[in-house]
């Protein structure tokens, strides 16, 4: 494995180590800025604590005498208060052991008034002035360690709570910088799926964005091989187009001279069966090339076609006209149900020869006898003209159902060449639809014969129900 195809580890490798850095330093400061506030956190329940504890001492002493005050200063000593002591307002040792190091705090406590607290050493110093219930005033005095809480039951509940907030803080910045680490890895995946889905639905000229093509990983490799690939099918699929374009354009000058000379050897040699033959095959390819131009056309130029507004109650009033009258003059082939008429944006020519050839596909396969079934409704649901075409044949495996729809396709047990025609004119109804905006699908209606539906994007819809 080269450098360049490392890149990316090397940019994950160095993200988690970031991550491990930047969550570690947050704690360390969070850590550091409760420490070094736990004397003000601490200040209101130690003194609360040392009061309390105090005005105990005292009513022990006046109740109990020295040798009660004594043993409830050890006690005191039990609940993490370092030598306990208390003093009379002259700075005498009524009770307690080792008083000597609080003596420093007793001058400044007697002139404030006010309670005395500090740090000095790792070790909390507290002292204050407490009045009995006889009137009589005392100093109590005590240590404890800096930053262990007294044993009350405030005091376990703030330590899980900086331990909570250190965690809190953890959590956030490791998640912020995984987030952006998910960021910076997906987008350029998602805006290549975007791209993959445009090239898909038929917009070749999709590529992915040049803001992610410059990237030196992998997945900046991925994006310019995207990107080539797309321009490579731009131009396969523009060249066949245009090869199409080109050969049946080509096509057209030999039919016609074709054509010239099979007048003049009917002028020279009389009617044959022969000439009739001809003259069926050329009007065969000269219908073939063009629909094949059609297709080309629609392929090229699909965004060009005019649109306008398209009754389509009266285009398939004509296009069932037509088809009854060719199938047979005396005898209706073709059914129109309409269940309110829908006006849609489009052109009624491409229109017309769309659902045309749907419909004489449906009269090819229909059985002898039956009716091919056309209805027309308005999908208020999905603001839409709905079109279903359903013919009485035997209908498609259903893993051709997609397939039909592709130039030339035929299914080889029932569409041959002699039977089905050259497979152009649903491939042409699916441009054209399509070029509509809309859709067109297949299924195998129950219990025989093909269903086709086409959707298209409506304008207006109204009128009741009427049938031809």
């Amino acid at each position: 494995m080269n450098l360049t195809h490392r890149s990316l580890l090397v940019k994950i490798f160095l993200w988690f180590w970031a991550t491990v850095l930047i969550t570690a330093v947050a704690s360390v400061i969070t850590f550091w800025i409760r420490a070094h506030s736990t004397p003000y956190q601490w200040h209101a329940s130690v003194i609360e604590t040392t009061r309390i504890s105090g005005e105990t001492a005292i009513r022990t002493y006046e109740e109990g005498g020295p040798i009660a005050t004594a043993r409830y200063m050890r006690q005191l000593e039990n609940r993490n208060l370092v030598n306990p002591c208390l003093f009379d307002m002259s700075h005498n040792v009524l009770a307690g052991r080792n008083c000597d190091t609080l003596a420093d705090m007793l001058p400044n406590l007697t002139e404030s008034g006010v309670p005395d607290f500090g740090v000095r050493f790792g070790v909390a110093r507290v002292a204050l002035i407490l009045k009995a219930a006889s009137g009589r005033e005392y100093i109590f005095a005590t240590e404890l360690p800096a930053g262990v809480p007294p044993k009350r039951p405030r005091g376990p509940r703030m330590t899980r709570l900086g331990y909570a907030l250190q965690w809190v803080v953890a959590l956030f910045v490791s998640g912020f910088i995984c987030y952006l680490l998910t960021r910076y890895i997906t987008r350029p995946i998602l805006r290549l799926r975007e791209a993959a889905h445009q090239l898909a639905s038929g917009d070749l000229s999709a590529r992915a964005s040049t803001r992610i093509s410059p990237r030196g990983d992998e997945l900046g490799d991925l994006v310019r091989d995207f990107d080539a690939m797309a321009t490579r099918i731009e131009d396969l699929v523009s060249r066949q187009r245009q090869l199409i374009s080109d050969v049946s354009h080509e096509l057209r000058s030999p039919l016609a001279r074709l054509n010239v000379a099979l007048d003049l050897a009917r002028q020279r040699k009389g009617d044959d069966s022969a000439f009739d033959q001809a003259e069926e095959d050329t009007a065969l390819l000269n219908e073939m090339i063009g629909r094949l131009l059609t297709i080309a056309k629609l392929d090229v130029s699909a965004r060009d076609v005019p649109m306008i507004p398209v009754d389509l109650s009266e285009l398939l009033h004509e296009v069932v006209r037509k088809a009854n009258f060719e199938s047979h003059p005396n005898e209706d082939r073709v059914r129109l149900t309409v269940s309110g008429n829908v006006i849609v944006m489009g052109n009624p020519e491409l229109l017309h020869s769309a659902i045309e050839n749907v419909v004489r596909n449906a009269i090819h396969y229909t059985d002898p006898g039956t009716q091919v079934e056309i209805l027309l409704q308005h999908d208020a649901a999905h603001r839409s003209a709905r079109i279903h075409i359903r013919d009485h044949g035997p209908g498609l495996p259903d893993s051709e159902l997609t397939n039909v729809f592709r130039p030339f396709y035929r299914v080889a047990a029932d569409r041959d060449r002699q039977s089905g025609g050259a497979g152009l004119g649903l491939a042409i109804a699916d441009r054209v639809i399509r070029t509509h905006r809309g859709t067109i699908t297949a299924r195998n209606a129950d219990p025989r014969g093909l269903l086709i539906e086409i959707l298209l994007p409506e304008e207006t819809a109204s009128t009741p129900d009427r049938r031809a």
